[in-house]
């Protein structure tokens, strides 16, 4: 495979085959995030691309999941993006799923009909990161959407048939905002109703401006009590039909897998126990990235 740079995937996508078809992201502005600081943003070579879809058919038979790599691969045209998932079709046809990033502009740049071809070429899930449903935090890290963009663009890919895992980031909105973003948040994730909800925690990144802002005293973190209050909140105001909200990220104080709503009072009981002090928390020096 022709990687270059950093690989990124959701957990969920740990055991996929990782096709990478651009290189960075996009949008690359997020205040909080560093992981592809540096990399200008491109769509690699066809003739690449080809190459590493060959390579796959040839020593990646006992994977069903194939995960487009990078950033935002939703954003390659249609016109490039459609012959690349009919040669994995074709190719690859053990393929279950495909799955990939997106953000607010390329679900936005797409038609209803070009989702929905590419929900008939494989494309089964997307992730997207919301990361709060503030305005007022949305616009301090730079997110480029609004709350109201967020949910149209959430209910437009699932109107696709395209199932959609939503990231969410504790401690996000620093100690001030706390309450307002697990509300908020808990609101967004309502009107979009997801199939899958990641929430992570707040970790900061050096060379990040999010970083310098806390170096400078601009920028205040909350505690592992208060996160947990925080994703308490969040979890109440969060009403799903039926999606599982999961913490299991490895930023985690505690770790958390709830089919909502039916785990619902089940799980806040649990988070309630550990601020308590009766459920030991993840120790720092395990936390990460």
């Amino acid at each position: 495979m022709h990687y270059e740079g950093n690989i990124i995937r959701p957990p969920s996508e740990a055991n996929s085959i990782l096709l990478q078809v651009t290189v960075g992201c996009s949008h690359n502005k997020c205040t909080f995030c560093g992981a592809y600081k540096g990399e200008r943003f491109k769509i690699k070579k066809d003739p690449v691309i080809m190459e590493d879809i060959e390579f796959a058919a040839r020593h990646c038979r006992r994977q069903n999941r194939l995960f487009i790599c990078d950033g935002d691969a939703l954003i390659i045209p249609q016109r490039r993006l459609v012959p690349i998932l009919e040669q994995i079709n074709q190719r690859l046809p053990w393929i279950e799923r495909i799955g990939l990033y997106a953000n607010t502009k390329s679900i936005r740049m797409k038609s209803d009909q070009e989702l929905e071809q590419l929900r008939s070429l494989g494309v089964k899930i997307a992730y997207m990161g919301l990361e709060t449903g503030d305005d007022v935090t949305l616009k301090a890290i730079n997110k480029g959407a609004d709350a109201q963009r967020m949910i149209e663009m959430g209910r437009k890919i699932r109107g696709a048939g395209i199932k959609l895992s939503i990231t969410v980031l504790n401690g996000i909105a620093g100690r001030k905002r706390s309450m307002i973003h697990a509300n908020e948040t808990g609101r967004v994730l309502t009107a979009i109703d997801p199939e899958y909800v990641g929430a992570l925690s707040l970790m900061l990144i050096p060379g990040t401006p999010m970083y310098d802002s806390h170096a400078k005293g601009e920028f205040e973190l909350i505690n592992p009590d208060e996160i947990l209050l925080e994703l308490g909140a969040m979890i109440s105001a969060t009403h799903l039909t039926n999606g599982l909200f999961h913490a299991n990220h490895a930023s985690n104080y505690l770790p958390i897998r709830a089919e909502l709503p039916r785990d619902k009072e089940r799980t806040l009981a649990h988070i309630a126990k550990a601020l308590e002090g009766k459920i030991e928390l993840k120790p720092e020096f395990m936390r990460a990235l």
